[in-house]
């Protein structure tokens, strides 16, 4: 088994003795095997959008077969392990380890699961399965590198999240849906650069600091999902909603749909 891998198990072992020190190997699937969660998104799309591996798994073995340990492993080898007693209802116990790993070495596993694992088509599967030795040729690397520019705007979106936006206050107190949306320049390294507003606002409202709000963009696409294909859009964009669940690039003449959630 990779070495990585047998660290992931190691220290995955190690949480549930100390977690659940009752718990018995015929109480967990296969006895307590490790799988590896990646039938989600993929190992390239947690590489490069949410920088860890797709999650690992130990399993209860019963009906509801929740989850007993699952560990996180970041690109930087940094390894957070969760364990759910209850069979799986409780709140877990965390740990926090560090694997003993390169760069390179971690970035190898990448490759070497997205060939073996995702390519092949073997989704969620114990990891004494996957073959995972050795080290991948250099197409394969060079290959697994080019992915990176296929995620960008899943990256750039990341990256905004946390970044704040400027919401008229209309939208929350009236309770109406977001129907125009500026991005310009942002004026600090925390602002995304958008004002949303309902659309029918005066200058004189805009203006005025007490009507508007301070969001971030992850509030902002909870609120209104529809925001979600514009949201990374170039700074200068205006958009307006044209209907319940779509936003286009504002343009002259443009009527704005206006309505309440």
């Amino acid at each position: 088994m990779n070495k990585i891998f047998e660290q992931v198990d190691h220290y995955m072992h190690e949480a549930l003795k100390k977690g659940l020190p009752d718990i018995k190997p015929c109480e967990l699937e296969k006895d307590g095997a490790v799988f590896y969660m990646n039938g989600k998104n993929g190992t390239a799309f947690d590489w490069y959008v949410n920088e860890h591996f797709p999650n690992f798994f130990i399993f209860y073995n019963d009906k509801e077969n929740l989850g007993a340990v699952k560990a996180t492993l970041y690109t930087d080898g940094g390894l957070t392990v969760y364990v759910y007693g209850e069979k799986g209802h409780a709140e877990p116990v965390t740990f926090e380890e560090q694997v003993e790993a390169t760069a390179e070495e971690l970035l190898d596993l990448a490759v070497m699961l997205t060939e073996n694992a995702d390519s092949k088509r073997i989704w969620d599967d114990d990891i004494r399965i996957l073959n995972t030795d050795g080290r991948p040729e250099p197409e394969a690397v060079d290959f697994f590198r080019s992915l990176e520019e296929a995620h960008e705007p899943m990256i750039e979106r990341r990256n905004l999240l946390p970044k704040t936006v400027i919401v008229s206050k209309k939208v929350r107190e009236g309770g109406w849906k977001i129907g125009y949306g500026v991005r310009d320049e942002p004026t600090n390294e925390r602002d995304s650069g958008w004002f949303f507003c309902v659309g029918d606002e005066t200058d004189e409202y805009s203006n005025d600091p007490g009507n508007l709000e301070l969001w971030v963009v992850n509030s902002a696409l909870i609120y209104d999902p529809a925001l979600v294909e514009f949201i990374t859009a170039p700074y200068g964009t205006a958009i307006v909603r044209v209907d319940s669940d779509r936003f286009e690039p504002d343009a002259p003449g443009k009527k704005i749909f206006i309505e309440k959630k």
